[in-house]
């Protein structure tokens, strides 16, 4: 069968990339009924060409810390796919960042991109480097020495980065101000900018808002909403945030949040005045989620237990549950927990957050579960309008951004119903939907501009 043939070649070529593997395996299963019923893929080999990067650097990044210590860490850029747009993903800065990671993350930007309904490409960035505990000095001598080698590969035509795990507004600032003082040229080359110089409004709710609205449009085809619902979040940074207000904001009860020392198990739920000091908590102190349980009785804190099989935080009771920490967080152990004890809508805030082993679960247990190259798609969404309002020279304002980003949610969810629904099952796949969907619009592209 072709799609094995391809991953057998993926997986003898990348071998030491286990989170890529993990992630092409995941697309090229879900897509095999739809590639033996279309015959011209297989002919002109997408497959292969889409596993395939178009271009990959790695290069060093030397900077210097506040006491005058030389360190160097290491930069590393995905293009992986330009077919229906500019290059367009994020950087992340954090200890875990190598090139399987950038490729895991390179390769789904692809397809969730094509779902936004936005002309983008797919890439990924980031480097080795931690920002936490770190002077804002040094975190803006590393970006500038990282934006002096990555300027040469990206421009508002050609790749337009954004924010990422350890990238956020300040670290967006830094490299813009490199950019512009390389290239001595102010254009939208960087997404997630301040307001006040290019950016745009909901750019830090927008991945967070949109799982919430995907999750509410999934509950729409039962007849359903989130009013009332109880939610488990994990995680606590920039998704988790805006993933709890927006929830809170459609009166859904989120109890849970969590960060890599272990998670809060709020029973009466977290309310604006406590996502209030959860903000001031991780964007000001940088504190850990720990302090949560000090400061509010009615939770409890449970540290992480690296000798456990499971997260305990999945074995909550909710109708609800929005992954919005990393990769991989939820195993097959997991969902099993999370199934029995009452989930039966997830929406995944995160990139790949769980595994295949859990995915399965989800799916025979026949749940409401949108995957993150879906239900994630808001950040991009948004990095999207940002890239269009730069190319405009317009400032959009809030209301119309949230509306556009809510009317993006909505089409991507109706483009997974169109090709994940099963009329037998009466149940909708939107693995396979988000997969398919997302891949017809690339493989077409490549198609119609032939073998390059």
């Amino acid at each position: 069968m072709y799609v094995d043939e391809v991953l057998k070649k993926v997986n003898a070529r990348d071998p030491d990339q286990p989170e890529f593997l993990q992630a092409v395996d995941e697309v090229f299963v879900s897509l095999a009924d739809f590639i033996e019923e279309n015959p011209q893929y297989q002919k002109a080999n997408i497959l292969e060409r889409v596993a395939e990067p178009d271009r990959t650097f790695i290069f060093r990044v030397p900077w210097e810390t506040d006491d005058g210590e030389v360190m160097v860490d290491r930069g590393i850029r995905v293009q992986f796919n330009n077919a229906i747009g500019p290059y367009k993903g994020g950087i992340r800065f954090h200890p875990s960042v190598d090139l399987s990671i950038v490729k895991f993350l390179g390769f789904e930007q692809i397809f969730k991109n094509a779902l936004t309904t936005l002309p983008m490409g797919g890439a990924k960035g980031g480097s080795d480097f931690d920002p936490k505990g770190k002077s804002n000095a040094e975190v803006m001598r590393f970006c500038q020495s990282f934006m002096a080698e990555l300027y040469k590969y990206i421009g508002p035509d050609v790749d337009v980065p954004a924010g990422d795990i350890g990238v956020g507004a300040r670290e967006i600032g830094y490299m813009f101000g490199a950019y512009k003082r390389i290239r001595n040229e102010f254009t939208g080359v960087l997404t997630g900018k301040n307001r006040d110089w290019g950016g745009s409004h909901i750019r830090p709710e927008a991945t967070g808002y949109g799982a919430v609205y995907f999750a509410d449009e999934m509950l729409k085809t039962r007849g359903d909403s989130l009013d009332g619902k109880v939610c488990l979040i994990s995680g606590s940074g920039n998704v988790a945030q805006y993933t709890a207000e927006k929830l809170i904001q459609l009166g859904a009860e989120p109890v849970t949040l969590s960060d890599s020392s272990g998670f809060i198990y709020d029973a009466e739920g977290v309310d604006e005045d406590k996502l209030a000091f959860v903000m001031e908590l991780k964007n000001v102190r940088r504190g850990r989620i720990e302090e949560y349980a000090r400061e509010f009785s009615s939770a409890k804190y449970t540290a992480t237990d690296p000798t456990l099989d499971h997260n305990p935080m999945w074995a909550v009771e909710a109708a609800c549950a929005f992954p919005s920490a990393t990769q991989n967080e939820i195993n097959g152990k997991d969902a099993e927990h999370m199934v029995k004890n009452g989930v039966f809508v997830i929406s995944e805030g995160a990139n790949m957050p769980t595994t295949p082993e859990g995915v399965e679960v989800f799916l025979e247990a026949k749940i409401l579960y949108g995957p993150g190259k879906a239900a994630n798609a808001g950040g991009v969404s948004v990095s999207g309008l940002e890239m269009s309002q730069n190319s405009l020279r317009l400032f959009w304002t809030r209301q119309e951004v949230d509306e556009r980003l809510r009317g993006i949610m909505a089409a991507i969810h109706e483009q997974c119903m169109m090709y994940g629904y099963d009329e037998k099952s009466n149940y909708t796949n939107y693995v396979k939907g988000a997969n398919v969907a997302g891949f017809k619009k690339v493989a077409d592209a490549m198609l119609d501009q032939g073998l390059v």
